[in-house]
C-alpha cells in the first residue's frame, strides 16, 4: 500500500531546471551502462502523437535498435506496435521502465514495476519523485531520475546537436554551415 507520503512527489533540494536533479547513485557511467545493457524499454504515457515528444524519444530509440513496448490505455497501437493498457499486461520479462508520466503518478508505476521484475526505473526530464526512486533502489532496481532516455543516448552516440538531429559528432563547436547574428 502507498503511504500519502509517498504520493507526493517531492522536489529535490537542488532542482532547478530538468536535468539538473542528482538522485543519489546517479551517475553518467550507470546511465551508459543502462543503455548498453538493457535494449527493451515499456514506455509508460507514450503518446500516438508524433508532435509529444515522448513519440519523439521512442522513435530516436527504436532507431538504434530498442524494442519500444508502447504502455497507454488510451491506444489499441502506438509506431505500429501493439499498446498495452498497463504494465500488468506488458508480456515478461521488462527490462527498462521508462516513465513519461506526472510526478504524483509514479509511485504506482514504480511498484508495479518492482512486482514484475523491472530491472531499470527511468524517470524523463521533470518527472521527480525521491521517495519512490528509493523504494525501486531498495528493492534492487537501478533508477535514473530527471533524464530523457534519447538525450542520454544521444550525448554518448554522438546523437546531440543544436536542434537534437543526430549529427554523429559530438562538438561544442558551432557548425560552420549556419549563419549567427
Amino acid at each position: 500500500m502507498i503511504s500519502a507520503q509517498e504520493k507526493a512527489p517531492v522536489q529535490p533540494k537542488d532542482y532547478g531546471r530538468p536535468g539538473t536533479a542528482q538522485f543519489p547513485g546517479q551517475s553518467m557511467a550507470q546511465i551508459l551502462r543502462v543503455l548498453q545493457t538493457y535494449k527493451k524499454v515499456a514506455m509508460v504515457g507514450l503518446s500516438a502523437n508524433p508532435n509529444r515528444p515522448s513519440y519523439f524519444a521512442a522513435t530516436y530509440l527504436k532507431d538504434y535498435g530498442f524494442e519500444i513496448i508502447p504502455v497507454n490505455p488510451a491506444y489499441e497501437e502506438v509506431m505500429g506496435r501493439k499498446c498495452y493498457p498497463s504494465l500488468a499486461d506488458v508480456p515478461a520479462p521488462l527490462e527498462v521502465v521508462d516513465i513519461f508520466r506526472r510526478s504524483d503518478a509514479v509511485p504506482s508505476i514504480v511498484e508495479e514495476a518492482i512486482r514484475l521484475g523491472a530491472k531499470v526505473v527511468w524517470m524523463q526530464l521533470g518527472v521527480i519523485h525521491e521517495a519512490a526512486a528509493e523504494k525501486a533502489k531498495t528493492a534492487g532496481l537501478e533508477v535514473v531520475m530527471d533524464r530523457c532516455m534519447k538525450i542520454e543516448h544521444a550525448r554518448f552516440y554522438g546523437g546531440l546537436n543544436f536542434v537534437g538531429i543526430r549529427t554523429n559528432v559530438i562538438s561544442a563547436r558551432k557548425p560552420k554551415f549556419i549563419l549567427y547574428p
